[in-house]
């Protein structure tokens, strides 16, 4: 009898460590799948991390490097070129820069500016040209009437038809034998710009 208990004392023994080892080696093996599936997504974090990381510099290189473009700084100076083909004169307009133009870079000037072409970009300087068939309109002669020079503008080409602009503070008396002969003659002169220099260099 005795022998009997013991036996299935040994039988309960033997069978509660096989149910005891197997429930183990579950929860191992469930274990050991998560820690796989937790250093699995570990993995594609900072490789996703490493990804982002990487296009931000990438992306900030980009950024770094588009404001290092050229652009137009608010002291430009800023010229507008016209050639006009029916006179064959090249017009220089020197003007006040639009403060929307500030900060733009030659790509951006290029677009809102389209029907021009940039003859020269830099940040304190920006030359627009453009080509137009017709006349300039601003051919001057300039002459002597009594002693002081008058400025006229030429309405046609023989020189016939003049309109009386300004009758300046200059004498002709103080003027460079050279000048004067010239002034006599008349000087032509195309454009504001060129109209307005050769009258400060005769003051």
């Amino acid at each position: 009898m005795n022998r009997i208990i013991v036996t299935l004392i040994c039988i309960v023994v033997i069978v509660g460590a096989i149910f005891t080892a197997v429930i183990l080696s579950s929860d191992s093996k469930q274990n050991e799948d998560k820690l796989v599936e937790t250093q699995k997504i570990a993995e594609e974090t900072i490789l996703d991390e490493c990804t982002d990381e990487y296009e931000q510099i990438e992306n900030g290189n980009m950024i770094e490097t588009n404001s290092n473009a050229e652009k137009i700084s608010p002291n430009c100076e800023f010229i507008q070129k016209i050639y006009y083909s029916k006179c064959g004169h090249t017009i220089s307009n020197y003007l006040n820069l639009p403060k929307e133009m500030v900060n733009l870079t030659q790509d951006e000037l290029k677009e809102k500016y389209s029907d021009w072409e940039i003859e020269n970009f830099e940040s304190n300087q920006v030359v627009l040209y453009k080509e137009m068939d017709s006349e300039c309109g601003e051919h001057y002669l300039l002459k002597d009437r009594e002693g002081k020079i008058v400025i006229y503008k030429i309405l046609n080409e023989d020189l016939q038809n003049l309109e009386e602009i300004e009758e300046t503070d200059i004498y002709t008396e103080y003027l460079t034998d050279t000048d004067k002969l010239n002034i006599e003659k008349g000087i032509r002169v195309n454009g504001k710009q060129e109209l307005n220099q050769l009258i400060e260099d005769f003051e």
